[in-house]
């Protein structure tokens, strides 16, 4: 994915800067050490302008990430909310990819110096229309067993700290070099644990299940299709899930900000059910883009107006 930067701006530490200018230092702790937290927040366009789907939410799970690694973010969740929608305004934006990060300064190094150094917050957004291909949300992508694990520290699985993501990139890029389109991660104790940045939900005799949270990330998109599943009278299980349940599966799909749901067709060799998006994947895929795109007044409060 390339970012297309013409005229755009960055919000850094109060105020909005050219987006080829707002740089960093090449000292600075956080791109040394990693230790810093992020958030994936995506708006949509409905038929009343643009809206961020869970910006409180979102906004809420940095602040408690940064909070675990002792970073006090120093603005209220109110200021970063509006400075989201703000961002998407001053870029001419009605949908698109928010990005806010909290990551350290330059003013020391070294791993005694966090104490010693500023906390800086920045807020990006750019068009992003597709993680994927647009066909794979209709065709299904295929997905192999990575030599990864899991992290077993719930500080690094279940939280968006910079310096961990180092596994998932990783996982992803064995996947793509042996022609897959996607990782999925055991737990140190051999159950599912996610991709290498989405939730996996399968589907067995029409039920949904999905891997407990004790080493992943309790993604919102996640949250958002067990409520949006239960809603439509689904029966839904939070369980451990071995490999071979998943390539058993009538169905199988990612959720996640970036890829939405997206179902997974094929496993190592396996095909998944009929080597097509399942019927149960479809209804839940299309209520979803109703729901981020304003069509669905239930779920109303999941929006909020730019």
């Amino acid at each position: 994915m390339f970012l297309n930067t013409d005229s755009k701006y960055i919000w850094l530490n109060g105020s909005f800067q050219p987006f080829n200018d707002t740089n960093i230092h090449l000292l600075s702790h956080t791109l040394h050490y990693g230790l810093g937290a992020f958030e994936g927040v995506r708006a949509y366009k409905t038929n009343d302008g643009g809206a961020i789907f869970r910006l409180k939410e979102h906004t809420e799970r940095l602040f408690d990430a940064a909070s675990k690694i002792n970073i006090s973010i120093p603005y209220s969740i109110e200021e970063l909310e509006t400075v989201q929608r703000d961002a998407m305004t001053k870029n001419n934006l009605q949908e698109g990819y928010i990005r806010p990060i909290v990551f350290l300064g330059s003013e020391s190094m070294g791993l005694r110096a966090k104490d010693l150094v500023s906390v800086n917050v920045a807020v990006a957004c750019w068009e992003w229309p597709s993680y994927m291909s647009p066909e794979a949300k209709e065709k299904g992508i295929s997905i192999i067993k990575s030599p990864y694990q899991q992290y077993e520290n719930p500080l690094y699985s279940n939280n968006k700290i910079i310096g961990t993501y180092i596994n998932s990139i990783m996982a992803l890029h064995d996947a793509l070099a042996k022609n897959a389109d996607e990782a999925i991660l055991l737990d140190k104790n051999g159950f599912i644990s996610e991709g290498s940045g989405e939730n996996l939900f399968i589907i067995k005799n029409s039920k949904l299940m999905t891997p407990k949270t004790d080493f992943c990330l309790n993604g919102l998109t996640r949250q958002s299709v067990i409520q949006i599943a239960k809603n439509l009278q689904i029966d839904v299980a939070e369980t451990d899930l071995t490999f071979e349940d998943l390539l058993d599966a009538d169905e199988a799909f990612f959720s996640g900000t970036a890829v939405e749901i997206t179902p997974i067709t094929k496993v190592n060799e396996t095909t998944i059910g009929k080597g097509v998006i399942g019927t149960m994947t479809k209804i839940l895929q299309s209520k979803y883009s109703d729901i981020v795109c304003g069509k669905d007044d239930t779920y109303s409060s999941w929006l909020t107006a730019i």
